[in-house]
């Protein structure tokens, strides 16, 4: 099965790459950052009390994602959270090629700008390799979900993973992609 690319992916082809090499002084076309994977993840606590907590989690994720995510179990154990090795506490999901063009493309175009008194993102959420941190308090703002057929509102993680090697040059790729920063400086230099 073939799947036709998405306006976002087309863009960062046809105009930041080329943008990008130019202007950052790139030698090669494969020196350019690009982005690699995107990994949504919910964590659910009360799953090891509640399984119906994690069973909701789970299809909400295959319903903003359109891809069946994994059951992650504890590495170790925690008594002060009353969680055992091995207990299913969450799920996630990563994202790559076709599927994670169209979800940034829906993330930054429709999911963002739905959150309540958005002033856009931070850069500061990158995490020093250039990849890309983002914590949403609820998944509401996601236009596939029925407020309805939702029992529990979790906040949900999406790590956006570059191969970019810096903090500044992974900003410029989301800045150039179209992600709604607050405090870009596109005067930066690489570090």
């Amino acid at each position: 099965m073939h799947l036709k690319k998405g306006r976002l992916q087309e863009r960062y082809e046809k105009d930041v790459r080329d943008r990008l090499k130019t202007e950052r002084g790139y030698k090669n076309l494969m020196e350019v950052p690009r982005i690699t994977k995107v990994i949504v993840n919910i964590g659910v606590g009360e799953g090891r009390d509640n399984p119906k907590a994690l069973e909701n989690a789970v299809s909400t994720v295959e319903i903003i994602t359109g891809q069946k995510p994994v059951v992650t179990k504890a590495r170790k154990s925690i008594s002060n959270f009353k969680i055992r090795q091995g207990m299913k506490i969450g799920c996630m999901v990563t994202l790559r090629k076709h599927v994670m063009w169209n979800f940034l493309d829906k993330l930054m175009n429709v999911v963002l700008p739905r959150v309540r008194d958005f002033q856009g993102v931070t850069v500061k959420n990158f995490d020093g390799r250039g990849n890309y941190n983002l914590g949403m308090k609820d998944q509401l703002v996601f236009p596939e979900i029925i407020f309805d057929e939702i029992a529990f509102l979790k906040g949900m993680q999406i790590t956006i993973v570059t191969s970019a090697k810096t903090d500044i040059e992974g900003a410029h790729l989301l800045a150039m992609l179209g992600m709604p920063f607050n405090d870009y400086d596109s005067t930066a230099k690489v570090a």
